[in-house]
C-alpha cells in the first residue's frame, strides 16, 4: 500500500514569510515552497546516494531548472539535497520567493527563513 500526506509548513521570522506544501507520494516527497509574490521560479529534483567522501553516510545529487531572470535554482538544489539524503528519498522541490529590491542582510533572513522550514519538515518526517 502507498503512503500519500500532505502537510502545510510556514515559518514567519522576520519580513519575510515563506510557505510550504509537502505532499508525500508513496516514498518521495515533492515540496512547494512560495514567499513574496509566488510563482514558480526554479525546481529541483534530488535522488540519495552513499557519499562519495564516506560511504557510510547518506548524500544527495539533484538536477535543477530554473526560469531565466529567476533566482532560486540554488535554494532549491539546497533544499532538494539536504531532504533527500535526510529522508532517504528522492525529493522534487519547486520555489518561487521574490520581494523587490532586497538588502544583502534581508537576503540572509530569507534563506534562514528556509533552512528553519527544512529543519520543521526534517522534525516532521525523519524517522
Amino acid at each position: 500500500m502507498t503512503e500519500h500526506s500532505i502537510n502545510h509548513f510556514q515559518v514567519d521570522q522576520g519580513k519575510f514569510p515563506i510557505s510550504a506544501l509537502l505532499q508525500r507520494i508513496g516514498d518521495d516527497y515533492l515540496l512547494s515552497i512560495w514567499g513574496g509574490a509566488p510563482h514558480i521560479g526554479a525546481v529541483a529534483m534530488a535522488q540519495p546516494r552513499p557519499s562519495l567522501a564516506d560511504a557510510n553516510r547518506m548524500s544527495s545529487t539533484a538536477s535543477v531548472f530554473c526560469y531565466v531572470g529567476h533566482k532560486e535554482d540554488e535554494l532549491v538544489r539546497r533544499i532538494s539535497e539536504r531532504l533527500s539524503a535526510a529522508l532517504s528519498a528522492k525529493v522534487v522541490v519547486v520555489a518561487g520567493l521574490h520581494w523587490d529590491n532586497l538588502l544583502h542582510e534581508e537576503i540572509a533572513q530569507v534563506l534562514s527563513n528556509a533552512d528553519l522550514l527544512v529543519s520543521m519538515i526534517l522534525d516532521r518526517e525523519a524517522k
